[in-house]
């Protein structure tokens, strides 16, 4: 009796109590829904799937890119010119073909990028690399001690990922993740609130023992006393 007691009793301290939940603090992005923490718009269908016989085309052409690209190695410049010159090829043939069967010829639109759009772009690609540099700043600095671990930390880890494959794997590891992580979140979201608030709460108690033994302990330039006029 003793031993199903203690073996419930562990399993039900592994399971989320449903009082609990309900009072898990979630992170700023977990008070709205994953579609519109995604913007809400064609992307955020494709990520979570909404749309899947979009989605599926959109990983299966990735990973037949990847295999084509990686695993065959077949070069980036001699895919897109066989591509182009098959793709010409079967429009010369279809326009030349079409008088003879008596058919309409295909009707090739004229493809045009509004200035908007370009404008848009690259303003939005300018306020991202300005806040980049203003993250590098802040940790260059040093102002902020534990900012700056992350950063190092996750660079560290970058590299470390780099020394194990190439960058077109690692964007076709990155593709498939966004592909199939918020959609497990999604399905799965009290579970996962709930593990992510107790992991982040044992995580904070550990850099408060850290901060408490080492990082206080590393001497720090005094601060300057400001002048009042």
């Amino acid at each position: 009796m003793s031993s199903s007691s203690s073996s419930s009793s562990s399993s039900d301290d592994e399971k989320p109590p449903v009082s609990t939940q309900q009072h898990v603090n979630r992170p700023s992005g977990g008070k709205k829904s994953v579609h519109k923490w995604f913007g809400g718009s064609k992307a955020a269908d494709l990520i979570l799937w909404r749309d899947k016989q979009r989605s599926a085309s959109v990983l299966a052409g990735a990973t037949v890119l990847w295999i084509l690209f990686e695993c065959m190695e077949y070069h980036f410049l001699t895919f897109v010119c066989h591509v182009l010159i098959l793709s010409l090829a079967i429009l010369f043939i279809w326009i030349n073909s079409a008088a003879f069967l008596k058919r309409s010829p295909p009707h090739i639109p004229e493809i045009v990028i509004p200035e908007a759009t370009i404008h848009n772009c690259a303003s939005e690609f300018r306020v991202e690399v300005n806040r980049g540099f203003a993250v590098l700043h802040e940790v260059a600095t040093g102002k902020d001690l534990k900012k700056y671990l992350l950063v190092v930390a996750g660079l560290w880890f970058l590299s470390v990922i780099g020394s194990w494959c190439d960058f077109l794997t690692l964007a076709y590891i990155a593709l498939v993740a966004v592909h199939t992580i918020p959609v497990l979140y999604e399905k799965y979201k009290v579970q996962v609130d709930y593990y992510a608030h107790k992991v982040t709460v044992k995580a904070k108690e550990q850099y408060k023992v850290i901060d408490a033994k080492i990082l206080r302990k590393i001497p720090r330039a005094p601060a300057k006393d400001k002048k009042h006029l």
